[in-house]
């Protein structure tokens, strides 16, 4: 089915661009620099101050950069490497070698020697450019085994006095390189520039690997202004908004957001001090545009519950009733309903006494734009913030194919990912979709499916007809707004042949402040649903310390028994959501904590299911044997790379009892949860 396009927010803005011919991102930057050199691009925060890098500094830093990859032999259509966290050498570093025609791969920097080989040698990468000592040693290690990296730079030395390898340089000294050959050439970096076409590979981004190997997607640079143009079709972003960069390049989004789309607004891209002042620093910038992914949202609401806990009494009463206003008037608001002007004015003063101030406390007080994508997400946690007064939207889309919808305008439906976006008639065809017979959505339309590198099987698979396979299960509403079920793969099916939902039970249930991860568990040879759960240690620990609980550790505090009664509370608020064959029946606490360094979660937190099944199997067969408790023995891993075990009693809990019908209320209103939960 072909979409109607909708009127377009700022396209007069991106015309422009397009109308001067532009069709690389090296081609931008020089255009928007011509524009708005004196303008600040870039600011990041060392030692305490607020460091800025003006259009011309950042353009001046990107052009000796991409000459000195070009000295030490960087080819046109060869593959740069980065790895590190969201800094301004980082964004300069991409923009560079795109400058003289090489791709980009960037790397998540918490994966390990060995998740970053595979990529490494998969994508061809000759150069790897890294922030600091440790994504250098993880470089040096793997150095022997990437014969075609004849090249290690590193842009944070800091540590490093005593490391001499003959292909380490410094950040510092490739500019230098740079500067002296862009003296003998001085034309050679505007020629590059002129060689660059629109199909250009621009990025290989790797998709998380749930359930193989990643797979290198192939991002043209057509690509990434097209994509971008969608979200700029659809909301007005006003010029020199303030965004922060903390999501990762190697996830699409960042490419979307702050590489792509900070060059068209364009925005002032902030980046944090350091992973950990990340809530300082939105707060500190004044946040207007952020961009974070469902787990980090949800991450922020347990914060605000967990901090509720330490409040007094009449503290609570007053979050209490000010979240209840702000749910009545800005969810109304949402839905496109009136509020009447009583209570319009009861609002004014919940968000004078304590709604403005639990915004600026998250940093989220300017926020006019924000956004999460990237898996499912709670409608309830887009009902908190909108509570809150923050505008939060739901973007969804897949990196092979862009963005694809989001919630728009002033009135849209949080059980939704959004309406479909406009494709820019300069840039694509519009976007097309149509459902399979077994609810699969496929999409064709804007720049379309470029390919997985190096992978021709994996881009057959995806591709019927010209159409690409989303592999998500999805339906319509009435006002044509998508509603995300389930990838199609994850849709499970009981021994007796019920099928259930497994995202939409997980992400309800990381809904509540207690619970970290969650995963559901029954296929075609169970009889009933089942459930790992990843406790928060933080939320609970305070919990705990609340009344009288002691503990010595995290798996203590997970197999104690009222930490166990207060887990099975919660489930049973969300097994009223369900229909009776899907509700979960029994659930272990698992006794460590998931860790993406072994490989039990995505670097964006998802599930890698199937390594979880193999690796907690014993624990899988004691719920379904009717087991109350067993002896588990679990490998670990250190963050210095040292192995062990971790040997655990293990309860296995039952969730037999219907819920009362305040605990159904209390999934849907988390401030009512706190307060039932015996909070005094």
């Amino acid at each position: 089915m072909s979409l109607p396009q909708p009127l377009p927010g700022s396209w007069d803005d991106f015309n422009a661009i397009l109308d001067a011919g532009i069709d690389t991102i090296p081609k931008l930057l020089r255009y928007q620099e011509s524009r708005f050199r004196e303008r600040v691009l870039h600011r990041k925060k060392d030692f305490g101050i607020w460091q800025r890098y003006t259009w011309g500094d950042v353009y001046g830093q990107v052009r000796s950069l991409a000459i000195g990859l070009a000295e030490l032999g960087v080819k046109r259509g060869e593959t740069v490497a980065l790895v590190g966290e969201n800094e301004p050498q980082l964004f300069w570093s991409q923009y560079a070698a795109q400058c003289i025609g090489a791709k980009v791969v960037c790397l998540y920097p918490d994966l390990t020697a060995a998740q970053m080989e595979y990529i490494l040698q998969h994508s061809e990468a000759v150069v790897v450019i890294c922030e600091d000592q440790e994504q250098v040693d993880k470089a040096l290690e793997l150095e022997p085994k990437l014969g075609a990296v004849h090249s290690i730079v590193c842009w944070d030395n800091r540590g490093m006095w005593t490391y001499h390898h003959p292909k380490l340089l410094s950040f510092d000294e490739v500019q230098a390189k740079g500067r002296a050959r862009i003296e003998r050439l001085p034309d050679e970096f505007d020629q590059a520039l002129a060689a660059g076409k629109g199909d250009d590979i621009a990025v290989l981004s790797y998709t998380s690997g749930t359930t193989g190997l990643p797979k290198a997607c192939i991002l043209t640079h057509r690509y990434l202004l097209e994509t971008p143009a969608r979200m700029f079709g659809a909301v007005r972003f006003k010029p020199f908004t303030q965004y922060l960069s903390y999501i990762s390049p190697a996830w699409g989004a960042e490419q979307y957001f702050g590489l792509t789309l900070g060059l068209v607004a364009p925005f002032v891209v902030n980046f944090p001090e350091e992973p950990e002042t990340v809530q300082d620093n939105i707060r500190e910038v004044g946040t207007e545009a952020l961009m974070l992914s469902p787990r980090q949202w949800e991450s922020l609401a347990a914060l605000v519950e967990a901090k509720m806990m330490d409040a007094g009494r009449i503290r609570r009463a007053c979050y209490e009733a000010a979240m209840s206003v702000g749910r009545r008037v800005n969810l109304s608001r949402l839905a496109g309903g009136q509020v009447s002007l009583g209570r319009r004015f009861l609002y004014v003063l919940a968000d004078l006494a304590v709604l403005r101030h639990l915004r600026d406390c998250l940093g989220l007080q300017s926020a006019e734009i924000a956004v999460s994508g990237g898996s499912g997400m709670a409608p309830e946690v887009f009902r908190f913030f909108q509570a809150m007064g923050v505008p939060l939207r739901n973007i969804y889309g897949a990196t092979e194919v862009g963005l694809l919808t989001s919630h728009q305008g002033h009135a849209y439906d949080l059980e939704t990912v959004g309406s479909w976006l406009p494709v820019h008639p300069k840039l694509g065809t519009p976007l097309e979709y149509r459902v399979s017979d077994d609810g699969e959505l496929q999409v064709r339309g804007g720049i379309g499916f470029s390919g997985y590198y190096k992978n021709p099987e994996a881009t057959a698979k995806k591709l019927v007809d010209g159409w690409y396979r989303t592999e998500d299960a999805v339906h319509l509403t009435g006002h044509g707004e998508l509603v995300y079920l389930e990838r199609t793969e994850d849709m499970r099916q009981l021994a007796d042949g019920h099928k259930y939902p497994p995202q939409f039970i997980e992400n309800r249930l990381r809904f509540s402040p207690f619970i970290k991860d969650a995963m559901t568990l029954g296929d075609t040879d169970k009889p009933f649903v089942a459930a790992f759960i990843n406790i928060d240690l933080s939320t609970l620990g305070r919990w705990a310390e609340q009344r009288g609980i002691g503990y010595t550790s995290f798996t203590d505090l997970s197999q104690n028994a009222a930490i166990r009664e207060l887990i099975g509370q919660e489930m049973r608020g969300v097994n009223d959501l369900l229909p009776e064959g899907s509700r979960v029946r029994r659930f272990i606490n698992l006794p460590k904590e998931l860790d993406p360094d072994e490989d039990e979660l995505t670097r964006s937190r998802k599930l890698r299911r199937r390594h979880l099944e193999q690796k907690y199997s014993i624990f899988i067969d004691a719920i379904y044997s009717g087991a109350r408790e067993f002896s588990a023995t679990v490998p670990i891993k250190y963050q210095d790379g040292r192995t062990g075990t971790l040997n655990a009693t293990v309860h296995v809990n039952d969730l037999d009892v219907p819920a009362a019908s305040l605990a159904a209320a209390n999934a849907q209103d988390p401030s009512s949860r706190l307060a039932e939960a015996g909070h005094d």
